[in-house]
């Protein structure tokens, strides 16, 4: 172990003590994609003594642009097993389960139950619900990560009596109201940025370091490479639902969604609306600049210092670069009682044929 771990050991706030925290812990790997592979990399490099993999997909040519883990080679396997076999070639030392099988609403909160953390690198809204739920009902902490297009979100739920996915989101967009997954894109080197980060929180759980993402948001944007973090407040009634409840495989909030919601507005429907009011949630240094009348700029990070801003009842549109942080938004304001908001759909620049623009 001291060979291979020696960077951690001789790192103040690891060491040998550690490093056997690592060694004895046991996470949960929900999905082998973009995301799951820089998480599965980083922590069966750092020594995490047991990791388990589910994924029901195989590897595709399409795949290769961002899931790191995968070859050529790989092509048409299952990447759970793929995953297992690349890392068991990483690191012998630890123990790797491959789940080559769909999460359902009838295998999660056992295969959760064996597993200190799970960390959801699924990227549809049916799975990530899923296993939100699953992991209030089995008591484990989530950590959850995001990407769209040049974007990206980190944040860990269910921890310590913190907020749950649902508390920030608390139902799926529905069905048909939204673009094709497939369709939108996503920078290659985006999964690797927000998944690197994802394993840093799990290593924190791990280690019980302070600073953990329970109860905030980060945000990170590729292209100015700026990050902003906001508030998640815990819902209590929502999470003793679940609880109440529990997952049900008739539940509608685990059929399939594009994640793209249903309060987003298109820049055209936006131009058109009376009397609406435009907020830019982006940080000051962030270009274009908007040319709009009756425009107001409220960084994403200080929303709940500027509730003076919304008190009205004109639709009020939230824009950002690109259109996620914005999303965010609007289910931050409705936390604190706001209504009648909309996220622009593709952000700030979607604008750019409707109205003038101002770089500074």
């Amino acid at each position: 172990m001291m060979n291979r771990y020696n960077r951690h050991i001789v790192l103040d706030g690891i060491g040998v003590k550690g490093q056997e925290k690592i060694s004895g812990a046991k996470v949960m790997v929900v999905g082998a994609g973009g995301l799951g592979c820089p998480v599965l990399l980083y922590l069966a490099a750092a020594g995490v003594g047991q990791l388990g993999i589910i994924d029901f997909d195989n590897v595709e040519v399409s795949n290769l642009q961002r899931q790191v883990l995968f070859g050529e080679s790989n092509l048409g396997l299952n990447k759970a097993l793929a995953a297992k076999v690349r890392l068991s070639d990483l690191n012998s030392e630890i123990e790797l389960r491959a789940y080559p099988e769909r999460l359902t609403p009838t295998n999660a909160v056992n295969l959760f139950s064996k597993y200190d953390l799970v960390i959801d690198g699924s990227d549809n809204f049916a799975t990530r619900y899923l296993v939100n739920d699953a992991c209030i009902i089995s008591g484990k902490p989530m950590v959850y990560g995001a990407i769209y297009k040049f974007e990206g979100q980190v944040s860990v739920f269910n921890k310590n009596n913190g907020p749950s996915y649902r508390c920030l989101f608390p139902v799926p967009p529905r069905p048909g109201q939204s673009l094709s997954c497939d369709s939108i894109g996503v920078l290659g080197v985006l999964p690797g940025i927000i998944g690197s980060m994802m394993a840093n929180e799990a290593l924190k759980i791990i280690l019980d370091k302070p600073g953990i993402l329970s109860g905030k948001m980060l945000c990170y944007d590729s292209r100015s490479a700026t990050v902003s973090h906001f508030k998640i407040t815990r819902s209590e009634s929502g999470i003793q639902d679940i609880k109440s409840r529990g997952v049900q495989i008739s539940n509608l909030d685990y059929h399939d969604a594009c994640d793209l919601s249903p309060k987003e507005i298109s820049a055209q429907e936006a131009i058109a609306l009376d009397n609406a009011v435009f907020y830019d949630l982006r940080e000051p240094h962030e270009q274009p600049r908007l040319d709009i009348t009756d425009f107001k700029r409220v960084p994403m990070g200080k929303l709940g210092d500027h509730l003076e801003l919304f008190d009205h009842d004109h639709p009020k549109i939230l824009v950002c670069q690109s259109g996620i942080r914005s999303l965010n938004a609007v289910s931050q304001l409705e936390q604190y009682g706001v209504a009648n908001c909309f996220s622009l759909k593709e952000g700030a620049l979607a604008l750019n044929q409707l109205i003038k623009f101002n770089y500074e």
